[in-house]
């Protein structure tokens, strides 16, 4: 149960699969071009401050600064302070320990430090946001009453939310995770009732949900995890099918309620999201029957079709869904 590992910002392809990548690269240019234009259309409306942040935190490298927890090495959530000697961690982090992790020194209590938490929650909600003036007004004297907006006018501010919670997740710190990926999502919704349904954002909507739903199976909340993924279906099933990343995220969401369905016993609905996922990916390699990768989600969604057939009695069936499976993992060339 391992939260999907590539971020949804960077729309990194599959390793085989070219036309993806280039899709995915027009994409990208694109909306960093419209971005751009953005920027320059209102940048003579107001001053504005440029997104990089000055602490060095960004989704391109790998920091750990004065507001990180030394455990999780993601951003604090829920700091604690060690009494007596006053090193903070997230509560979840240094909970398990009995003496300091950094300085070795014992725990007598753990104490909330909500003063550096307050600092913490500001400095995410500022976080790649660029700084502007709803009025146009030029005016000096004017401009220090403008009413002033925050905007995030690239993709940094996903890419780093979606960073922390995957830190977070690595390191069991769960409800960190699920904080960082819920602002994700709210940041996409928001996008989405200013520029419309974008490919890219749809796509990206899909995958945190999908995350969020990772998140909750890992706490052991099915029900939340069912939700998250059924939205991530429904909001999906939408789309256009002919981008691959957007299939292969429906795909993988169908497949995970398919998984909870399985193991909470029901068996005939899980067959039924599994076969659904089956089909999304059959549709897909019959427009891209030369992409590997493609072949073998559709042999994963066989066996998994096949295996609830075989607990379900059906061995003629599940039988002929596994040699499916195992002729087309058969006709894949191997690389050496």
């Amino acid at each position: 149960m391992n939260m999907t590992p590539v971020c949804p910002f960077v729309k990194a392809a599959r390793p085989d699969d070219n036309s993806a990548s280039k899709k995915s690269g027009e994409n990208s240019m694109k909306h960093q071009v419209e971005s751009e234009s953005k920027v320059k259309k209102e940048v003579n409306d107001s001053a504005s401050a440029s997104p990089k942040c000055p602490l060095g935190y960004d989704s391109q490298t790998f920091k750990i600064g004065p507001l990180s927890c030394m455990v999780c090495q993601a951003l604090l959530f829920d700091t604690s302070k060690c009494v007596p000697c006053s090193h903070v961690f997230c509560k979840a982090c240094v909970s398990r320990f009995k003496d300091c992790p950094l300085c070795g020194a014992d725990i007598v209590k753990i104490e909330p430090d909500a003063n550096l938490q307050g600092v913490v929650d500001r400095f995410i909600e500022g976080h790649a946001r660029i700084k502007r003036s709803v009025s146009s007004d030029k005016d000096e004297e004017a401009a220090e009453s403008k009413q002033v907006i925050y905007e995030d006018v690239s993709l940094e501010r996903g890419s780093f939310l979606v960073q922390q919670a995957m830190r977070a997740f690595r390191a069991q710190n769960l409800e960190s995770a699920k904080s960082r990926l819920s602002l994700c999502a709210e940041d996409i919704c928001d996008q989405l009732e200013k520029v419309g349904n974008t490919l890219e954002l749809c796509s990206q909507l899909g995958a945190v949900l999908g995350m969020l739903g990772d998140c909750c199976r890992a706490m052991g909340d099915a029900s939340s995890a069912v939700s998250y993924f059924e939205e991530s279906v429904q909001f999906l099933s939408k789309l256009p099918k002919d981008d691959m990343e957007i299939t292969h995220t429906l795909s993988v969401s169908l497949n995970k309620i398919g998984d909870l369905k399985y193991y909470n016993g029901d068996l005939q609905v899980a067959r039924s999201y599994y076969f659904k996922s089956l089909n999304v990916r059959r549709d897909v390699v019959n427009n891209n029957s030369n992409v590997p990768s493609q072949v073998l989600d559709v042999a994963v969604s066989l066996a998994k079709v096949a295996d609830v057939d075989r607990n379900l009695g059906d061995e003629k069936l599940a039988t002929d869904g596994f040699q499916e499976a195992i002729d087309l993992l058969e006709s894949l060339a191997l690389e050496i």
